[in-house]
């Protein structure tokens, strides 16, 4: 009996791994952004519409800023500190993002995207 009991727990659990049948949140997909003197890297970003993230941003030099205005995203990105900013896409499209923190001459040139698919 216990025997049958084991093999029943084991194939459970199996089936509920195997298949996702959990409560859980999926784990957020982390994408690592470098920013310094009028660039980040990388600059062109491919996420999935529904799927979690976090962006986790450095700085390499200075104090940068980051904003998506259509995405609703900002962050200030300060060097020493990691920058964490998490959020789901909820629609398709390309998404382009600036440094918002004057950052000296060069700065309008501190740009990329977020296509989401």
């Amino acid at each position: 009996m216990k025997y049958l009991m084991s093999v029943g727990l084991f194939f459970s659990l199996t089936l509920f791994s195997t298949f996702g049948w959990s409560d859980a949140a999926p784990t957020p997909k982390t994408i690592q952004i470098s920013a310094k003197k009028f660039e980040y890297t990388p600059n062109e970003i491919h996420l999935k519409v529904g799927e979690p993230v976090v962006l986790e941003f450095k700085s390499e030099d200075k104090k940068h800023g980051f904003k998506v205005p259509e995405l609703g995203l900002v962050a200030v990105i300060k060097p020493g500190e990691v920058t964490r900013v998490p959020f789901t896409p909820t629609k398709t499209g390309r998404f382009e993002f600036h440094c918002s923190l004057f950052c000296g001459s060069g700065h309008e040139s501190m740009t990329g995207a977020i296509i989401v698919e």
